[in-house]
């Protein structure tokens, strides 16, 4: 089944991922090294394309095959990419599962940024397999991870504020813990105009809470991490 837990929130993502730009030098410095010839870059829970910019400009010659399970995201992926021309030659888009994803047989690097959280341990090692059959040796395999050791309760707070046009958008996330590792996230935005609250939209998910040294123990994999938030495995 198609994962569709980020489309009520599609519309409003780029707001909060425009200001992750520490995310975007990480994964540009790390897939410098990059060959591109051994087989198209993946990117797994591509979500609305900003990933598939950055790949694509860090790695001019590479093909990027772009994995996203949410209609609404996906939409705005493939706008992304077809309003490009550089993207459109370049970037292939599916609509799948990290689960169920069909796969080439060689791949020259991974990006999961935002996912992860979303597998669990089953799914991760499952996964990690299937990367592992299809990666050359030291071939980088970007995550990106909430920096949260164990679940605890969150308070609101607000992640994210910008105006467009006459109107102005907030993001609030909460968070309590829904099992032994596992974290139930709630995500409020409000569109506003001259304090008034035009509509108000919410969302739930699960994220499991590793850390970028639990993925490296899990896969037996070399790996770094490069921030509080992100890490590079290597195979």
């Amino acid at each position: 089944m198609m994962s569709e837990s980020y489309s009520p929130v599609a519309e409003f993502y780029d707001l909060a991922a425009r200001t992750q730009t520490e995310t975007a030098r990480l994964l540009t410095e790390t897939l410098a090294d990059v060959d591109t010839g051994y087989g198209p870059v993946l990117d797994l829970g591509a979500g609305t394309g900003r990933a598939v910019e950055t790949i694509a400009a860090a790695l001019p010659d590479a093909r990027i095959l772009a994995v996203e399970p949410a209609t609404a995201m996906r939409a705005v992926l493939l706008s992304r990419v077809v309003s490009d021309d550089d993207l459109r030659r370049r970037v292939t888009v599916l609509a799948d599962t990290a689960q169920n994803a069909p796969l080439p047989d060689r791949l020259s690097a991974v990006v999961l940024l935002g996912m992860v959280g979303h597998l669990d341990r089953q799914e991760r090692t499952a996964l990690w397999q299937r990367l592992a059959d299809r990666l050359p040796a030291g071939a980088p395999v970007i995550v990106e991870v909430i920096p949260l050791p164990a679940p605890a309760s969150m308070p609101e707070m607000r992640f994210a504020r910008e105006s467009v046009g006459e109107d102005d958008y907030e993001g609030w996330i909460s968070g309590e813990p829904a099992g032994p590792d596992l974290m139930r996230w709630r995500t409020r935005w409000t569109v506003s105009r001259q304090q008034r609250i035009l509509r108000t939209v919410e969302y739930v998910n699960d994220w499991y809470t590793v850390g970028v040294q639990d993925l490296i123990a899990e896969t037996g994999w070399s790996g770094l991490a490069l921030s509080s938030n992100v890490g590079v495995l290597r195979r």
